[in-house]
């Protein structure tokens, strides 16, 4: 919720928001003071944030790191689709074998594989039907050495829809996507009038965002023609054109916003 906080109503390195103000929205969405100041220290411990002090107030701003980290969810969230109409037949494949005491960067490397798409074909092998920049993905690791990546097409007896069954569970991708529309289909329509849009717009940006997490973006060929995710994203695209002027409003009055120079990127 923070990220996609930060992400619609402070994605720059020049501006911090008043802690107040990030803790009076999160309460409205169900979030305790105590649990929004602990992700906050979290996140400026990992890199993402930056703590500004001003009189008795405390101010918080992307830093760097976590501005590229929101664009590429709100890109990903609000621009991009969540089927590929244009794939071109190839995969990427990746396998990694890293020591038992490694278990932070084994996470950290299957959730970087899991948001650019790939499924888990068997133990220690990860495929994705795209072209994807391993390097790039995964360099910051510190785990490159004990990656292998490679590109290609299937070859019989290996075909494409067996390798989508076996690396992505589409049952429950559907599922999530179903869930997405039952939830938010009562708020569609011009009668419809949410009390407090930037409430609103912080709980389906990040509702959104977190279906989108585990959506590979499979290519259309392989899913069937009645595919929720359609359905879904052309909801969340209604709600938030509607949403965005007036949480955008009353973001204004009731968050205390300073110009600041962001730290250097800690990462």
């Amino acid at each position: 919720m923070l990220l996609t906080f930060f992400g619609d109503f402070a994605a720059g390195t020049d501006v911090a928001v008043a802690s107040a103000g990030i803790l009076d929205v999160l309460d409205g969405v169900g979030v305790g003071a105590a649990a929004t100041r602990a992700t906050l220290n979290r996140m400026v411990k990992r890199g993402l944030l930056h703590r500004v002090a001003s009189g008795r107030q405390a101010y918080f701003g992307l830093t760097e790191f976590g501005l590229s980290t929101v664009l590429d969810g709100r890109q990903r969230a609000q621009e991009a689709d969540v089927v590929d109409r244009e794939w071109d037949g190839r995969w990427t494949l990746v396998s990694f074998s890293l020591p038992e005491e490694s278990q932070r960067q084994r996470h950290e490397l299957r959730s970087r594989l899991s948001w650019a798409g790939f499924g888990m074909v068997h133990a220690g092998l990860w495929a994705a039907p795209h072209t994807v920049d391993v390097p790039r993905l995964l360099g910051d690791l510190g785990v490159l050495d004990r990656v292998r990546a490679f590109s290609g097409e299937p070859l019989d007896p290996t075909a494409g829809d067996a390798l989508v069954r076996e690396a992505f569970d589409l049952d429950a991708l559907a599922e999530r996507y179903d869930d997405f529309l039952h939830r938010w289909s009562p708020y569609d329509g011009a009668a419809h009038r949410m009390a407090d849009p930037l409430v609103g717009r912080v709980l389906l940006s990040s509702d959104w965002l977190l279906v989108l997490r585990h959506d590979p973006r499979l290519p259309v060929q392989f899913l069937p023609r009645d595919w929720p995710g359609h359905s879904a994203l052309s909801l969340q695209r209604r709600l938030v054109a509607r949403l965005r002027a007036p949480s955008e409003r009353m973001a204004r009055t009731r968050l205390d916003l300073v110009a600041v120079t962001a730290p250097g990127d800690e990462h």
